[in-house]
This record gives C-alpha cells, structure tokens and sequence, in this order.
C-alpha cells in the first residue's frame, strides 16, 4: 500500500508541493500554500503502478456523422439568465457562478428558484453560508415567501446527496457556497483546496446521475478570479461571472465557459428594491443622463455577443504639470489606450505628450473589443479641441497601427440598434460592397484617422484654439 504522506497544497492554484513555501512558483501568491493530510503524496507510488486485476473492458466507437438531438433545457423563468445559459438550464448539468460578495448572486439565485418552484419543479436551496431564516428573510423582501423551494443549512455533502435523493429527485440544486462545502472522504478544512474538489466532484456525480441541474455559488479572489483549484472549473459545464459596481444600480452576467451555449452573451440586471429586475434594453439605461452638446464625449455603437448596446465613452485631455502625464481609464484596456494616443500623434498630428488623458466608459460597462477605438479617438480629439461632437452621432472602428480605420463585423446591427434609439448618422470604416446602400441611417465613411481629425477640428467653435499638432 501506498504511504500517506502530508502534502502542501496551494489555496490559489491548487498546485501540490512536498514541502511548505512561504511563495507559490506556479501563482505568485505568497502565504498561500497550507498542509493537507489524507491527500496522497506525489512521493509515494502512484496506484497506476499496481497492476490491474481485471481486464478492461471493450466500448463501441461511434463516428461524427449521425442524428444528434438538441439537449433539453429548462427555462428558468428569468429572460435574461435563459440568454447567458444559451436558452435555459440543461438538465444533468453543473453551473459554477461567481462574483463579489454583496453582488447580488444569492438575490438572482432565490429569484431563479422562486420561478422554477412556481412552475410546478422540485427546486432545493441549500445554504452553507446562511441560516434558513435568512434566506427566509431576503425571500420575503423580494415578496417571494410563498414559493414552494426546499430550504436547508447544511455543509456536508453526504448528507446533502442523501437528502436530494430522496423520493423525486429535484429538477434545480442551489448550493450556496461550494468553499463552505466538505466532505468525509477528505481529511482537509471546508475551503481548501481537496475539500473544494471533492465536494464538487460528488455533486457533479449526482447532476450527471439523476438530471439534477446543480448551481455552485463560489467567493472570488481580490482578483476578481474564482477562488479554489482552477481545476474545478474544468470539471463544470458552464462557468458564469457575475459582475457589478457597488457605485451603480446595474449588474452584468457573463459566460466564461459553456459547453452546452455561446459565451459571448451577457445579460444585463439592474438593482432595486424588489430585487434584480431584467433590462430589456441596455442602451437606454447606459446612455441616460448623458452630457450633451459636451466636449469630449462620444457614443459607442458596440456588440455584446448578438446584442448591440450603445454606450457614452468620455474623455478628459488636460495640460500637465508632471514630467510623465498621468494616463488614467476606466471600462476600457490600459494598452488600447496607449495604442491610440500613439496613431494619434504619429498619424493625426495631435502633440499629447504634454497632457494628461483620463477616459471614461460611462455606467461602468467593461468593453473589450477593439471596435471602440474609432470612438474613444473622437473622444479625445474632441476633448483636446473643445468641439462637441454632434448628439445624434454613433461612432465604431477598429483603428490600425498605420493609422487607417478598419471594419469590423456586425456593422448592420449596431446601425440597426442605433436608429432604433433616435441617432440619425454614424461614423464608421468605409462599407464593404454596397452595404451603404442598406444602412438604416446616414453613414460618414472615414479610411484614415485624418479624416476623423479634421472633421472633428472643422467643428471647432470660434474662440477655441486650434489644436496643437506635432511638427513634421
């Protein structure tokens, strides 16, 4: 038999050692490493190397080709939780969602089983974390009390199972929060992180086993990374992020794996005191309250997954009295921004050396796709100028080293989106084909930043200096 040997294992990375170390090699992450018992030692012989008693046994092969069937889902009631999970839940799968505390998820989550329960389901809510009267309590605030859920408190997976398993198995399991869970095959703390992976692995069992759709909720490192082995996100269907700012009333849901979905969608919930209520419509809640006829602002027709939104990216160029300006954003990549303040002055003349440059994705929206270069330029251009660039004006382009502007795709939704909403002209890359002939709204095609530079500069109004661009 194997000798057990203590091991050392990391809370952040879940990377094994044989001895303790004051600093992570695989994560970087210092004090993070504790001593696990009953884990078998690396050291010792693995149980691979003892030979096999019994044949294995022989499975048929199957081919690509042939009748596949969509898997079944589940609707949860909830519009914008069925657009991020691809359609609803499927059953027999395992959801791991994660986000900062007081974010929101126990909220969504009691509102999702709420719904189902009401459809007739068998919905479970166990809570790890909280006692039964307050999860009463907050169903109550969200005038949910008389859903028909299962409540329980319970840590211990094997109770858990066993009390699931009994009679009609449940069609949705909470389990709130996996980093409370433990379980007695594993002689390690609740939190760590063989106590994290075994308890996933036997509820992941059970969904695969009786159709169960299982949740994980997990806590989330200072990082914004799910805490825990990374090794059990491998192990889920679909991993979702649920994400917010404690300075604005709306939260995003994202899917960073699916495996029965796209993960490019996101759902988008605004927080009141009924609890998340759905946003049809994210445009209108981003761009309310706009500045208008404003320097330095500039609206972004922008695509998350199939669903344009648009949103105000703001701008601030300021003279500077330090030797190295500040370069200060926010909702937006630090090294995109640098990227366009160099086209900028290597292509449109601008001199920004001496200025400092704050940018802004106003409503606290993250936007990751390089579509928002075009935008943020305008921004800045019209900031440095003190030209407003007109209300009714949508603009997206992806912007090039060399300084021309490139097309990006989906462009007939984004027009479509910003039609819909009151703008009457866009400024984009020069269309494809005759793809202008189709466009719901006016269209000022731009091929390089000089363009863009000099349309803005034009609109200057009398009394405002001329911008200041680079000799040569």
């Amino acid at each position: 038999m194997a000798k057990r040997q203590p091991t050392f294992a990391c809370q952040a990375c879940g990377a094994v050692t044989n001895r303790w170390k004051g600093k992570c090699e695989a994560c970087g992450g210092w004090n993070t490493i504790v001593e696990e018992t009953g884990a078998m030692s690396p050291m010792a012989g693995p149980v691979a190397t003892r030979p096999s008693r019994a044949k294995g046994r022989i499975f048929a092969l199957e081919g690509l080709s042939g009748e596949t069937k969509e898997a079944p889902r589940m609707p949860s009631g909830i519009g914008e939780l069925d657009r991020v999970t691809g359609g609803g839940f499927v059953h027999g799968s395992v959801i791991l969602i994660g986000g900062d505390p007081g974010i929101g998820k126990s909220t969504l989550l009691t509102q999702a089983s709420a719904a189902l329960a009401n459809q007739g389901h068998r919905v479970a809510y166990i809570s790890g974390e909280e006692a039964v009267a307050q999860v009463r309590l907050r169903a109550e605030r969200l005038g949910l009390g008389q859903s028909p859920v299962e409540l329980a408190s319970e840590t211990n997976v094997e109770d858990i199972i066993a009390t699931l398993s009994q009679g009609r198995p449940p069609a949705l399991a909470i389990i709130d929060s996996i980093q409370t869970m433990w379980t007695e095959t594993v002689e390690s703390a609740p939190g760590t992180v063989t106590q994290v992976r075994g308890s996933a692995q036997a509820l992941i069992r059970f969904a695969k086993t009786t159709g169960t759709v299982v949740i994980l909720v997990g806590h989330v490192t200072k990082d914004g990374q799910i805490a825990g082995p990374r090794v059990v996100e491998h192990m889920v269907d679909a991993v979702v992020s649920f994400e917010g700012d404690g300075g604005h009333h709306f939260r995003i849901m994202r899917a960073v794996k699916n495996r029965f979905g796209p993960t490019d969608e996101i759902g988008v919930f605004e927080m009141s005191d009924q609890g998340l209520r759905e946003v049809t419509n994210p445009s209108e809640l981003f761009l309310a309250g706009r500045d208008l006829a404003t320097p330095g602002t500039a609206v972004f027709a922008g695509m998350e997954g199939t669903r344009p939104v648009l949103v105000e990216i703001q701008a601030l160029v300021a003279p500077s009295s330090l030797g190295t300006p500040r370069r200060a954003v926010v909702g937006w990549d630090q090294s995109r921004l640098s990227m366009v303040l160099a086209v900028l002055e290597a292509h449109g003349g601008l001199r920004l050396g001496q200025h400092d440059v704050y940018l802004n994705v106003a409503g606290g929206l993250r936007i990751s796709e390089p579509a928002a270069d075009l935008a943020a330029a305008a921004a800045l251009i019209s900031s440095m100028s003190g030209a407003a660039l007109p209300n009714d004006t949508v603009y997206f382009g992806e912007l090039g080293l060399s300084g021309a502007i490139r097309p990006v795709a989906q462009a007939a939704a984004r027009l479509k989106e910003a039609a819909k909403l009151g703008f009457a002209t866009a400024v984009m890359p020069n269309p494809r084909g005759d793809a202008k002939e189709r466009m719901p709204l006016a269209a000022s095609s731009m091929g390089h930043i000089t363009d863009l530079v000099a349309g803005i500069a034009a609109s200057r109004p009398r009394g405002k200096p001329a911008l200041r661009r680079s000799e040569g």
